[in-house]
């Protein structure tokens, strides 16, 4: 080796050691920036908590270092700020961290750490206590219950009450009320039911036995009328519907099961006159999100299944994405596991046009409808005639489900419809308005049996403006004679398939 090579070899080192060691001069620290508490610890259920912030720089930034973990914001100008984190159920069967990043210009950074317990925290008792399988009074399949139904009545603004049967308005259901119901021709009750608002005990999911008895109570109303009953988990404060999503899938189908196993449980001595649907209105966009809803749907089924008795024989009703009849078109490619044959239903609802249905107030991207159906247009009100959804639309979408289910053999459930009446009205505009409703009505009865569904009409059970109620309350009365009159009428012109 060359002794020119070797010095100029050690000099470049030497140098090369001086300029890496100097690195960039360090900022100077001149503003405030604290963070409080420096640490959280969530359960595997996830949950929300509070950080404050406190500085004097310009402007701050937060950070999360795993998609698990949001904040409520991710930067800010305030001096003063509360932060809400929120953490995601865990699906992961082992402790697991992250760390929010909080800095800003000419401060010190601060980190606080988050830690989360194990996925097997959520695991709520197995309330399972299954009995041989019962086939006595089921014999019959979907199908043959669905050609048994006509016409099927909402007990709307009542037992999904959060936490109170009569908060929204509605006094308790009687046995006079459904007396009435099956009176004016109806033959199916559906009961849409809260539950997580009657947890005795929320680490455990057990359900109130008072509340179980009274739901109990209601459904024999209906058997001693010889009525068909569906009983569903409602939208009960949006804990699955609105988070039909990977993040919350672990623990919503683990809350699932558990009320779902101490329903069924409670209410498997009754015969296939009752019937069961998984969800409400669980909320879909995408291919995605419909992958976590057939996890909710498929644990319900196997939930009701295993607790045995009746219930392994039991017609069960699964709900499209969104219960939209478009969305389910598209994204419901087909229906749950089921071990029994021929036992599942498929749930849909209409309220198209909302701009009709259920809109109360002028949008941004569109204004109320009071006028549905070409005959019923108004000359001197046109701005509020419907500009889209009208009988074409309703016919095109009920046939998209006549082919994906009713002519499969599946027979759909159309969970619910209605249309709002818009009692500040008056004179002709409201004549023509109540006319239209009518239509509306009529047109759904009669085009949705055609297609193979059975309609459920919602009744809020309040006859103000903007409401749905056909029935009164208390007494069992028919308040809107008009609307029940077209309902019917288009029952009966219907030719149903099953």
């Amino acid at each position: 080796m060359k002794t020119g090579l070797i010095f100029h070899s050690i000099l470049f080192s030497i140098l090369f050691f001086s300029c890496s060691c100097k690195g960039p001069e360090p900022q100077p620290v001149s503003k405030m920036l604290t963070v409080g508490p420096d640490s959280l610890l969530f359960s595997a259920n996830g949950g929300i908590d509070t950080i404050h912030l406190s500085t004097d720089a310009s402007e701050w930034r937060i950070e999360a270092s795993e998609s698990w973990v949001s904040t409520s914001v991710g930067f800010g100008v305030a001096k003063q700020k509360d932060i809400i984190v929120t953490v995601a159920a865990s699906d992961v069967s082992h402790l697991r961290s992250a760390k929010l990043t909080i800095s800003a210009p000419e401060a010190d950074t601060f980190y606080v750490h988050i830690k989360q317990d194990a996925l097997s925290a959520l695991l709520y008792p197995d309330y399972n206590q299954p009995i041989a399988p019962d086939a006595t009074g089921m014999s019959r399949t979907a199908t043959q219950l669905a050609g048994e139904m006509y016409m099927g009545w909402n007990l709307g603004n009542t037992l999904e009450v959060p936490g109170n049967e009569t908060g929204w308005g509605n006094p308790k259901a009687t046995q006079l009320l459904i007396d009435s119901v099956k009176a004016a021709g109806f033959n199916l009750v559906r009961l849409p039911c809260a539950w997580d608002s009657y947890l005795e005990d929320r680490n455990t999911a057990k359900v109130s036995a008072w509340w179980l008895a009274r739901v109990k109570e209601v459904i024999d109303y209906c058997y001693k009328n010889n009525m068909y009953v569906i009983l569903n988990i409602h939208w009960d404060g949006g804990w699955l519907e609105n988070n039909v999503t990977t993040a919350k899938q672990a623990e919503n189908n683990a809350k699932q099961k558990a009320i779902w196993q101490q329903i069924a449980m409670h209410l498997r001595e009754y015969d296939d006159h009752l019937l069961f649907a998984g969800t409400n209105e669980p909320n879909v966009d995408n291919a995605a999100q419909m992958t976590v809803l057939y996890s909710y749907l498929q644990t319900f089924i196997d939930a009701v299944r295993q607790t045995g008795g009746r219930n392994a024989y039991r017609t069960l009703v699964v709900q499209g994405p969104s219960t939209d009849i478009a969305k389910t078109n598209q994204l419901m490619t087909r229906m749950p596991n089921d071990d029994v044959p021929n036992r599942l239903m498929a749930e849909v609802h209409y309220y198209t046009p909302w701009n009709f249905c259920g809109m109360d107030k002028d949008e941004t991207w569109g204004k109320m409808f009071y006028y549905w159906g070409s005959a019923n247009h108004s000359a001197t009100d046109a701005t509020r005639n419907a500009t889209w959804g009208e009988e074409a639309e309703l016919k095109r979408l009920f046939g998209l489900m006549k082919a994906r289910f009713t002519d499969k053999g599946i027979p759909i459930i159309l969970g619910e419809f209605g249309a709002m009446r818009r009692n500040q009205l008056t004179g002709d505009n409201l004549t023509k308005h109540l006319a239209s409703r009518a239509y509306f009505y009529e047109c759904v009865a009669r085009e949705g049996r055609n297609s193979g569904m059975i309609p459920c009409l919602w009744d809020t059970g309040i006859h103000a403006n903007n409401n749905m109620g056909i029935f009164v309350r208390s007494s069992g009365a028919i308040a809107d004679r008009q609307a029940y009159n077209a309902l019917m009428k288009g029952a009966t012109e219907a030719t149903f398939p099953f």
